[in-house]
């Protein structure tokens, strides 16, 4: 018998909308602290915060996706992610329950999706009555990406 693979996620919130993000890259969730800022970064670039004595870039991911940025607050988070060689911190407007997401209810992402371009999502999910767009994060990170999607933005 085939079992089906559910996809652990934590669910964020950006923009009034859902996202997932796999449990096995999160180091941890955390609250919004100082940011040193680095000079000559992108503008979602936030800066570094120095974890438990890991110094980890901090992007904002509104920015990031080209969103409207806005005050933080205190339901906004810093969603600590573990990529290939290091740990980066994502602010989220905010971060709420870990859900598992049956395989067969992801779909794969449409080319154009609200407010974020279609390269940083993987696919898209619908769990109740909710639709929850799963990140490719690799993408999140990647310039290439990030300027591909602000070419499109602006053409």
């Amino acid at each position: 018998m085939d079992e089906v693979k559910n996809q652990q996620s934590i669910i964020i919130e950006l923009d009034k909308e859902e996202y997932a993000l796999p449990v096995e890259r999160i180091g941890g969730i955390e609250r919004m602290q100082h940011i040193t800022r680095v000079p000559r970064t992108a503008e979602f670039v936030k800066g570094v915060i120095n974890l438990r004595g890991v110094v980890t870039p901090i992007i904002d991911l509104r920015e990031r996706f080209g969103m409207k940025p806005i005050e933080y607050t205190d339901s906004t988070r810093i969603i600590i992610v573990h990529m290939d060689t290091l740990d980066v911190g994502f602010i989220v407007d905010a971060a709420y329950d870990v859900l598992d997401i049956p395989q067969e209810l992801i779909e794969p992402a449409p080319k154009v999706i609200g407010t974020v371009d279609a390269d940083y999502i993987d696919g898209v999910a619908k769990v109740d009555k909710r639709l929850i767009m799963l990140l490719q994060l690799e993408n999140v990170l990647s310039i290439e990406s990030y300027q591909n999607a602000k070419e499109r933005s602006h053409s």
